[in-house]
Order: structure tokens, then sequence, then C-alpha cells
């Protein structure tokens, strides 16, 4: 007991070695009013048409919603999605951040492409909010008219942190243990979570996650955002399943130092939240293993930012 009640206070980041990272990555937070950055806002219309006396159970409720290109797109709910799911489907962080990466610069619509319409399958709420989307998006070659395929399993951005704890002259990393149904079976992963909320806070959300999943405080400020070294053109985002799914994850080192007991009291401890069905062990296992025992992309890819930092001297 003496050794868990020292796991929050035994943690002590060392300094943090100097990193250069590009300047078109940050910031990392939003940044505040009148800083000179404008962002557009998608504000939809929601005007559910209803089924009208005579007219046939099957026809679907629908909405239209204006994209920043000036062009309108009509949003359909299909059989056994509610007028309400509809509305919260429309007025999601999730919808709207598709909507948002789908119409920027760089997305789709401003490369000959065109979205004509989108089918609202599926909606699974967390508690008051959205958390998950399932949708067809039709959208077609404005040249060729050829139809690209538009299945998405909408879920938005998240973020995990690689956890480095230096004792007894060994680097070990903290990792999670927690029962994945998708998969079927238990994964070894580093600490993550879902940013719900246009604020976006990205590190806060990071810090959070980690305490809730490991029982640790981290400082913000001795966080390094590992995938703001990417090339500006990546968006400085990772995106595991760009063929069916919309999560873009933000990746994030954390370096300390703990003693052995630290150690001996963060092996096999049960976190989670359990009113949210979170099931979860905590592993610390030897850095240098890291990449053979996991299954976790978010883990492998975090290997990978960080050696490749060190290795072009982003990190020193």
């Amino acid at each position: 007991m003496a050794a868990a009640a020292r796991t929050h206070r035994l943690l002590f980041p060392f300094a943090f070695p100097r990193v250069r990272i590009p300047h078109r990555c940050l910031p990392l937070l939003p940044s505040p009013p009148g800083a000179g950055i404008h962002h557009r806002r998608l504000r939809p219309q929601l005007v559910i048409q209803r089924m009208v006396s005579g007219e046939s159970q099957s026809t679907p409720s629908s909405t239209r919603i204006a994209l920043p290109n000036g062009d309108s797109v009509e949003i359909l709910a299909a059989p056994g999605v509610s007028d309400s799911d509809l509305r919260n489907a429309v007025n999601s962080f999730v919808f709207k951040q598709w909507l948002k990466n789908i119409s920027s610069e760089t997305g789709l619509l401003a490369g000959g492409l065109s979205l004509r319409q989108v089918y609202i399958q599926g909606v699974d709420m967390f508690g008051r909010g959205v958390g998950f989307l399932k949708f067809k998006a039709n959208i077609v070659d404005k040249e060729t008219q050829t139809k690209i395929p538009g299945i998405v399993f909408a879920r938005g951005p998240a973020v995990a942190v690689l956890i480095l704890l230096d004792s007894g002259g060994k680097t070990y990393v903290v990792l999670t243990e927690q029962p994945r149904v998708p998969v079927g079976k238990l994964i070894l992963e580093i600490p993550a979570g879902m940013i719900d909320d246009e604020a976006g806070d990205i590190i806060g959300t990071a810090v959070r996650e980690v305490e809730e999943e490991i029982g640790i405080s981290l400082k913000k400020e001795n966080m390094v955002n590992l995938t703001a070294f990417l090339d500006p053109n990546t968006g400085c985002k990772v995106f595991p399943s760009p063929g069916g799914c919309d999560e873009e994850l933000s990746l994030f080192l954390y370096k300390g130092t703990a003693d052995e007991e630290t150690i001996a009291a963060l092996q096999g401890k049960e976190m989670g939240l359990r009113d949210h069905g979170e099931l979860i062990k905590v592993h610390v296992v030897p850095y240098d293993r890291l990449w053979q025992v996991t299954a976790d992309m978010k883990a492998l890819a975090a290997i990978a930012l960080y050696e490749m930092a060190k290795r072009n001297g982003l990190l020193l």
C-alpha cells in the first residue's frame, strides 16, 4: 500500500532535451481570439423532412447542409435512425470534423471530387454526446462521374502517450492491458483517449487519459508532440486505418525518472473508469522490448517517430 501511495509523487520528469519542431505544425492548442487566425465554422441548418400523409413508411428523414464551397449536401437517415439521431449526427463533433477535413484546402473536395449525399446508418451515443457514427458518403469524380468508395466509421481525433521511465539504469515503458471487443482479445497499448469536443485540448486530453488509465500525473510542459515532427502536408497526424475510419492520432512522448518501488507499484495495478466499462491493468516493460511485445499501432508508430526524431537530431 505504501508503495502504491508513492506512485503519484515519485515520478519526477527530468530536464527535457532541446527539440526543434516545424513551426507550421504548431500551435498545439487553439489560438486565442484575435490571434489573426480565423476558423470557418460549419453551421448546418437542420430542417428535418418528415413523412406526410400518404407517403410510404420507408421514406427516410433528411436534411440539407451548406459546405464552405457553396455546395449543399443532402443528409439522409437509414431505416431505424430517428429524427433525433439524425439531428445528433449532423450536429456532432465527429461529423463536423469529417466535413472540415473533406472541405479543407488539402481535402478531397479541393481535388476534383464532389460530395453528393451522406447516408447516416448508425449513431452511438456516449452519454449525451455522439461517440461513433457509421455512414456512407456519395462522392464522385466531377470529370468522369466515377463513384469513389465512401463507407465511413467516424470516431474523430484521438491522442496517445509514450511514457518512458528511467529507473536503475534501464528505460521502461508504461502500458495498459484491456479487453478490446472489436479484435476479440486483450491488447497491450500505450495510454490513449478520444478528443470529444471542439475545443481540441490535445495536451490536456493526453494528460487526463494517463491519469485515468495509469494513475499518475504528468506535467503539460514536459509533453513532446511526436507527430509535430511530421511534414506539415501530413497535417501532423497519424491515420491508423484511413480506408474505413476517420480517426487521426496525435502521439506524445513523456520522459521521466522513477525508483524501483514506483515501478513495482505500477506493475499489475488495476485502473480505469469502471462506470465507463474500462477494465484496465497496468504493465511496465523494458523499452527495448516494446516493439516485440505489443501489436498496438499507436505504440509502434510512436517508437518509429521517437527513434527517427533522435536519428535526425530533432530530439537531442
